[in-house]
């Protein structure tokens, strides 16, 4: 079996094929023009991972929102769980760029921060 994906490491977009066993382990990896293709590919295929980009409510803030972000990627497969877990957070103003709006999310060991400075009414 085979599948194709777009590295997006660099701006140049490889176009990489990956071939699996019947046990889907990898084969072979082709396309990659540079190391770091192979590298996203491996992990891409092994365990997906992402950042995560959305806003948490804020209370006497000048806007109702926050907008944060997990500092490293997490797995893939956990970002409609801390989206669940970030849908119950409210914080209060004032907020700066930076701060910590939640500490090791889902036990990743991965923190969400606050991308924007948001003052007090």
């Amino acid at each position: 079996m085979e599948k194709t994906y777009t590295c997006i490491i660099c701006p140049t977009g490889c176009k990489i094929t990956v071939t699996f066993d019947e046990n889907h382990n990898i084969i072979s990896i082709k396309g990659n023009r540079c190391p770091h293709g192979k590298e996203y590919v491996q992990q891409e295929v092994t365990n997906p991972t992402r950042i995560l980009a959305t806003t948490v409510r804020i209370k006497n803030g000048i806007l109702p929102l926050v907008p944060v972000k997990t500092e490293k990627p997490i797995p893939k497969r956990l970002l409609i769980d801390a989206m669940n877990v970030l849908a119950k957070v409210e914080v209060n103003a004032p907020v700066k760029i930076g701060d910590v709006i939640v500490e090791n999310i889902l036990n990743t060991g991965v923190n969400v921060i606050a991308t924007r400075s948001i003052p007090k009414k």
